[in-house]
């Protein structure tokens, strides 16, 4: 621990002292106490631009015109200027300071949407070995669309989503996945999850996980669809025996024929009610009480299991797959924490299924509380994703956690909150250090490091040092320096921090597409 705040002694006494092993990571970020973004220039001149977020790696601000049609990339650089006095410190700031330009530089300009589509700005996926970028683009959404060609009822549907997947160091378009009539959750990146290479994207209206590789050479190529089928061959043997059996009906040995599309549940169902069946039936060892489980836990809620479809996904690891399951009324609904959902371990190597639980199970939410980590799992190559601040890691954090469990009046209803945040969403959680909870103490109903909007305060959000619990380090505030001059119009704010340079955007705006009023706040 250094006995010292002056950022000069931490420089001295880290020079000739080492710290313990693993430990150096931890002790470096350490030197953000000293290092914040203290300072704020209010209601910068910048472009009208939707901002998204900064990369993993910070080398890009990625952000949309307002029209939804073209991707803006920009690289941060930071203000530079002269000043011929003595107390530079005490100097106001050049004009320029104002301008956007003056902080970021941009790259290019690229126009992604075209025929009618839509950048869908809340999504975005950053793999940080290539420098390579996924964004979607769709038409709007028929909410009455019919279930056609086995498409689930109730579901809507899009006419056209696009993947397109850039590289940002030059804003060249690499490579194209298209998705006629179909539905995928692009709200947050909800639908796809990105682990190493491999790419997840869940078709909500059919009920398939695509698994894509995201190649070297930018190129996005099918490993496997996970859903009417599991295994590669799946469909070669059905469609096989179905001639068999087509050849039979002409000999004379058959006299109807089912219809392919109703005659079989999915593969991934199929394996889902064969584990959760193995499971009841070894509950017991007598085979009259095995009867009775089965008809109480499995035959009487058969249909509930059987309208089951998938929510979300996230990979554990390269094999393993937590998908979320529910009602159709909670896979399409803005709100879905009132539904009961389930959740499964699907192995895609063996196509088993590994492990099941209601969204009410203790033993999941157990399991969560200690190896949270293994939830927020991130790919090998990204160093900064792997310090972010969790109940697993942080005793701050789990102390926290711990105070809300104990103010909660029921247990279930906790667990049942806790669980609505799984399987969570790729990339949603910001890498900087000024969110490590070892660090700094702030308020999570304000601001955190998950990325969302949050409704604006005219009040600045403080940073309060967490080894000295009344020294304030620095406060931020959205919105215009003299606080809003309308209090009934609702704002929403968002903020974009620097994955390592002490710099951040606060974007307020309101809901009636008024320009939004951009902050720039770092270390002066």
């Amino acid at each position: 621990m250094f006995k010292s705040n002056n950022v000069t002694a931490r420089l001295f006494e880290r020079q000739i002292c080492t710290p313990a092993p693993g430990t150096s990571i931890h002790r470096a970020r350490r030197f953000y106490e000293n290092i914040v973004p203290s300072y704020t220039i209010y209601d910068v001149e910048c472009p009208d631009h939707s901002f998204r977020k900064f990369t993993e790696d910070g080398l890009y601000l990625v952000s949309f015109n307002r029209n939804h049609q073209d991707l803006v990339v920009y690289r941060p650089t930071w203000l530079t200027f002269s000043c011929n006095e003595e107390d530079c410190d005490t100097h106001d700031l050049p004009l320029k300071a104002r301008k956007f330009e003056s902080f970021f530089t941009q790259l290019y300009s690229v126009t992604l949407a075209s025929s009618g589509e839509l950048i869908c700005k809340d999504f975005f996926l950053y793999m940080e070995s290539n420098q390579f970028g996924l964004f979607a683009t769709s038409t709007a959404q028929i909410h009455d669309a019919p279930p056609t060609g086995g498409a689930i009822q109730g579901v809507p549907s899009v006419e056209k989503i696009t993947f397109h997947l850039l590289r940002l160091e030059d804003g060249a378009i690499l490579d194209e996945r298209v998705f006629h009539n179909d539905y995928v959750n692009l709200a947050h990146s909800i639908g796809a999850f990105l682990y190493d290479d491999l790419l997840a994207i869940v078709s909500l209206r059919y009920q398939r996980i695509h698994i894509l590789q995201i190649r070297d050479s930018g190129d996005l190529v099918d490993v496997r669809s996970i859903g009417e089928f599991c295994r590669e061959d799946d469909e070669l043997f059905l469609d096989s025996n179905s001639q068999v059996l087509v050849n039979h009906v002409g000999n004379g040995f058959h006299h109807s024929l089912p219809e392919s599309e109703t005659s079989f549940l999915s593969g991934l169902k199929q394996r889902l009610l064969s584990f959760i069946f193995r499971g009841i039936w070894n509950e017991e060892t007598d085979q009259t009480m095995r009867v009775q489980c089965l008809k109480k836990k499995f035959y009487f809620h058969f249909q509930d299991y059987i309208d089951l479809i998938i929510w979300k996904v996230q990979f554990l690891d390269r094999h393993h797959l937590l998908i979320k399951f529910g009602s159709v009324d909670g896979g399409v609904s803005r709100n879905a924490d009132s539904h009961p959902s389930f959740f499964a371990v699907y192995n895609m190597e063996t196509t088993e299924i590994v492990a099941f639980y209601q969204n009410s199970a203790d033993e999941l939410y157990f399991l969560f509380e200690l190896f949270s980590d293994h939830f927020h799992v991130s790919s090998k190559s990204s160093l900064h994703m792997n310090f972010m601040s969790s109940h697993s890691n942080n005793i701050h954090a789990l102390e926290q956690l711990r105070c809300t469990k104990n103010k909660a009046t029921s247990f279930s209803q906790f667990v049942k909150k806790m669980m609505a945040s799984l399987p969570f969403s790729c990339q949603s959680q910001s890498p900087s250090p000024y969110f490590d909870q070892s660090l700094f103490r702030f308020d999570e109903k304000l601001i955190s490091a998950i990325d969302r909007h949050r409704q604006s305060t005219d009040h600045p959000i403080k940073f309060i040092s967490r080894r000295q619990p009344n020294i304030l380090k620095f406060k931020m505030k959205p919105g215009p320096e003299a606080g809003s001059t309308d209090g009934r119009t609702k704002k929403i704010c968002s903020f974009l921090f620097h994955p390592i340079l002490p710099l951040a955007l606060s974007v307020q705006q309101t809901l009636f597409l008024q320009a939004s009023v951009v902050n720039i706040h770092f270390r002066r």
